[in-house]
């Protein structure tokens, strides 16, 4: 009996609304451009129903429902086709649930920044989250492709919004390294399965044991890892902070919303679906990309330590934590798994928090510099405050949730028998101690710029006709988010029953 969802809609039938309510809500945006107020109420309205569709699935999932829809097949056999499973359900979730917190925000920056080609900018990012539900709910390896690519392209406008010299090379940069990555490497993976297993269907445990070369699975592997280049592996990585020229709710969605989720998602699934982690573990053929992973963890991190220019410091910043993801899914365990989904989970909340606290110092004060940034925090301190628990959560500080990623990680390493690969773990936590604390200390005791009081009378509040003010849903919106950070703590015992029963007893 297929099960209804209340809204008396069946499962399968569900998935295909994720997938183009978005782009039907990137059709409205443009017609109703002319009237700004009705199209920022056509995004809201848009992301709501959106999430409210993705809760409807999570309830079939947890109801016994794993529905599959099959469209059309591109050739015989291999269809375009869309299936419910554990980590889809996840990232999903992550991608509708912030879309939301992030068109808020994106309603105060753009107004109050005064940015240009609003509408396009409304009408990209609806499509690029119909993109990334179409990765979440794709049931094989084409059908990932095909929206792997429409993200890619979709966000392509969105990075060169500005339309400056600096936006159009960096947007030139970003399609550059994407499409090549996927065309040029992640293509000719996909091809490869299907050569020699005679499907690119995900099915827990994998598809290629006893159908690949083990001295091959190394070279395939890598193909894969280094041509999902939305994971930001180094040394594929420079896409990503090359993208931060787009404005800062673009940022958001390129480090939490979509497009490096849909990379590091994209990863742990073809590892559990295409690999099989038990395969991959008694091959040792991910050995050396769990090392390629740590160090880009390390590397990324030093390079962030380096970082005047915030956002720049906090896209170096992405590129280590989205590593995490790949290491837990190199080191082959059940562990390593639950750490990679947590990490999309907690990441995503912390991240976004950390990238719209940047925007809206932006707004208010036109400042990008940590240099510059002596005493706003005293005169910012929700903004402040906000990005202080975003710092704390990557860090790993608990009652937050990093602390579990680390931890889990550690578990697998050990699961694993990689002890030594915890030494850069420890390394990389004191590194974002390094990158990211200063910008709070600096913000909360350094001197008050004009008034250049010391940094030791923090005591004393600075009056409230001198605070500055960011747009008003440019603060509320990442103290919403900083809130969700504290939420992921909980989240922890929930998200393991989830995916269960793809990753065995760990």
């Amino acid at each position: 009996m297929t099960l209804l969802t209340p809204l008396g809609i069946d499962f399968g039938s569900a998935m295909l609304i994720a997938v183009l309510l978005p782009m039907a809500g990137a059709v409205l945006l443009v017609l109703a451009g002319r009237w700004p107020n009705l199209r920022e109420a056509v995004t809201l309205t848009t992301a709501v129903a959106l999430f409210i569709t993705v809760l409807h699935l999570l309830g079939g999932y947890l109801a016994g429902e794993a529905p599959r829809l099959v469209l059309f097949d591109v050739v015989p056999g291999v269809p375009i086709a869309f299936k419910l499973e554990p980590l889809g359900v996840i990232f999903s979730l992550v991608a509708s649930g912030l879309w939301i917190v992030t068109s808020l925000y994106a309603i105060g920056y753009m107004r109050g920044n005064k940015e240009e080609n609003q509408t396009r900018f409304y009408a990209c990012f609806a499509i690029a989250l119909g993109a990334a539900m179409g990765i979440a709910l794709a049931d094989n390896l084409l059908t990932l492709f095909i929206f792997y690519e429409v993200l890619t392209l979709s966000t392509y406008p969105l990075v060169a919004h500005k339309e400056t010299p600096a936006a159009r090379r960096g947007a030139r940069i970003y399609l550059g390294i994407l499409l090549a990555t996927s065309i040029g490497l992640l293509l000719p993976a996909i091809i490869w399965t299907y050569a020699v297993a005679g499907t690119g269907d995900f099915q827990v445990g994998g598809i290629l044991e006893g159908k690949i070369d083990e001295a091959l699975l190394p070279i395939l592997l890598g193909l894969y890892m280094f041509g999902i280049g939305k994971a930001a592996l180094v040394p594929i990585h420079p896409w990503l902070p090359h993208a931060m020229v787009a404005p800062t709710p673009v940022s958001a969605l390129l480090h939490a919303v979509a497009v490096v989720k849909a990379g590091v998602f994209t990863v742990l699934k073809v590892t559990v679906y295409i690999f099989g982690t038990d395969f991959l573990s008694s091959t040792d053929a991910s050995v050396w990309l769990m090392w390629v992973a740590a160090f880009s963890i390390v590397f990324a991190g030093i390079i962030a330590m380096t970082k005047d220019n915030l956002k720049a410091r906090l896209a170096y910043s992405t590129v280590s934590q989205l590593s995490y993801v790949t290491l837990g899914a190199m080191l082959a365990s059940g562990y390593g798994v639950t750490a990679g989904a947590l990490q999309i989970m907690m990441h995503a909340t912390a991240k976004i928090t950390l990238f719209m606290c940047a925007g809206a110092i932006y707004v208010a004060t036109q400042k990008t510099e940590l240099s510059q940034m002596d005493g706003l925090g005293r005169k910012m301190p929700w903004v402040y405050g906000a990005f202080t628990v975003g710092a704390l959560a990557i860090i790993g500080i608990p009652p937050l949730g990093g602390d579990w990623v680390k931890l889990y990680l550690v578990m697998a390493a050990t699961d694993s028998g990689e002890k030594y690969i915890i030494y850069p773990l420890i390394l990389a936590s004191l590194l974002s101690i390094g990158y990211l604390l200063p910008v709070v200390a600096r913000g909360f005791f350094g001197n008050l710029g004009d008034r250049a009081e010391p940094a030791s009378q923090f005591n004393e509040a600075v009056p409230v006709e001198e605070r500055i003010r960011a747009p008003r849903l440019t603060v509320i919106a990442p103290v919403i988010t900083a809130a969700l950070c504290f939420l992921t703590l909980f989240l922890v015992g929930p998200l393991k029953e989830l995916i269960a029963p793809i990753i065995g007893g760990h």
